[in-house]
């Protein structure tokens, strides 16, 4: 596992720094990973129990929330680079894109996961399926846009998921 921030070779880094618009965490991810180097890169829907921590002023938002819903969890990777234009993502000195691959390391690191929402304690969603270390800030909750039937039938020129 590389430090935090060392470039490997191949890799190319932009010279960057700012921001452009504000984002407000609604909440706290706790998770049993504290190092990247434990931390799974993908979340699967068997893994350990994690609990997303809502906080006081969003609570209100979770009405209708029901266990076993299938919710998109958005977050802020608050340990990734942001500065990286071109990446080894395998160490194999074959770089690639940032926008090409679904690495941490972004511009804007935003995580996502799909979880099932196991049982609910106030504003602690208890949830398995999540990839991201203990303490890593909460962006949004939604739910799963599989859920969702489209209201119309499909038109020509629809994007559908599956078109290339």
């Amino acid at each position: 596992m590389q430090a935090d921030n060392q470039i490997r070779p191949g890799e190319l880094a932009a010279d960057w720094s700012g921001a452009d618009a504000d984002v407000v965490f609604i909440g706290r991810i706790h998770t049993p990973w504290s190092e990247l180097a434990d931390c799974p890169r993908h979340g699967r829907a068997d893994g350990p129990l994690c609990r997303i921590e809502i906080f006081e002023t969003w609570g209100p938002a979770l009405a209708g929330l029901d266990e076993g819903a299938l919710l998109e969890v958005f977050y802020w990777l608050h340990r990734s680079r942001r500065d990286l234009l071109q990446q080894c993502p395998r160490n194999d000195g074959v770089p690639h894109g940032t926008f090409s691959i679904r690495s941490p390391i972004r511009p804007n690191p935003i995580g996502t996961s799909v979880v099932r929402l196991e049982s609910r304690d106030g504003n602690n969603l208890f949830v398995r399926g999540l990839d991201c270390l203990n303490g890593t800030p909460l962006v949004d909750l939604k739910p799963d846009r599989k859920v969702f039937v489209p209201l119309a039938p499909p038109k020509p020129g629809d994007f559908l998921v599956g078109d290339a």
